[in-house]
């Protein structure tokens, strides 16, 4: 079988990604078409445009994640394929404007899982082996991920053609997860270590700016941080007259006058909404 790394622009898969080469090297981009999101280096913007066969506009990710994932092609001296679904602003829409949130989280299958998943059904032979970035402390994701196996694979729905112009669906063996840092016991000290003195730079978080798994007080600074973006997130609330989160508007989110300090190195992968493929 082959083997694909799953990157996400984060130090831990770009870690896997140079201690464990494999065949395929593949990061789904997150887009959106607000021009208020723009990425501001037109040249870059092009680069990103051909990778992809799409027009690129922005992301809704930190602009860093796009100069990490060149970085790191250079870095391992291998090519990495990128990906991508439709906009945010587009999946939205399809969804009758009815937000992701705690209880629906279509945004990272739309925006991550399925384009991953598609490329490989049209550029490799299924299934695959592919390398999941838990650290040695996430045994538990580990096996939730193991539990959907059948038979030792996780099977997924690909649109193989279309028929009477409507597209063609078949479920099939999709890949293997493995889960090599928890195999060889790597925790986030060995790899925030060893990336100390490389040419590779990476964003404060990845993921979306206003992803709703972040806790308020991360949500507040992010929207100090990358204002924007974090805009972006309020208008779609308001647009489609509901929440990302549960009880609260990014708008007072973004208004609350905090009472204590933020340390940005106070927070967790969890609180970062980190997402594993």
């Amino acid at each position: 079988m082959k083997t694909v790394n799953s990157l996400s622009g984060g130090k831990t898969s770009s870690y896997i990604a140079v201690n464990y080469p494999a065949d395929y090297n593949i990061f789904a981009l997150i887009r959106t078409n607000d021009k208020k999101c723009l990425f501001p280096d037109s040249k870059i913007r092009q680069i990103v445009s051909d990778k992809l066969g799409i027009e690129f506009i922005g992301t809704l990710e930190d602009n860093l994640i796009i100069y990490t994932m060149l970085d790191l092609e250079q870095f391992i001296g291998s090519k990495i394929d990128w990906v991508t679904g439709q906009t945010f602003d587009e999946i939205i829409i399809k969804a009758g404007g009815y937000l992701p949130n705690l209880m629906t989280r279509y945004c990272t299958s739309k925006m991550k899982v399925e384009p991953i998943a598609q490329w490989c059904y049209e550029n490799t032979e299924l299934p695959i082996k592919m390398r999941i970035g838990f650290r040695a402390n996430e045994v538990s994701r580990a096996n939730r991920m193991i539990d959907k196996q059948i038979n030792g694979f996780e099977n997924f729905k690909f649109k193989v053609g279309k028929k009477n112009n409507r597209n063609k669906w078949s479920e099939l063996p999709y890949r293997m997860s493995e889960f090599p840092l928890i195999k060889d016991a790597i925790f986030k000290d060995t790899i925030e270590n060893f990336w100390n003195d490389k040419p590779v730079r990476f964003a404060y978080m990845n993921n979306c700016i206003g992803c709703f798994h972040r806790n308020e007080l991360l949500l507040k600074l992010m929207s100090k941080k990358y204002e924007e973006k974090f805009d972006w997130f309020i208008s779609k609330e308001t647009e489609n007259n509901c929440t990302f989160k549960n009880g609260i508007t990014y708008e007072k989110i973004k208004k609350h006058k905090l009472q204590m300090d933020l340390f940005e190195n106070d927070f967790t992968d969890c609180d970062s909404g980190y997402c594993g493929l």
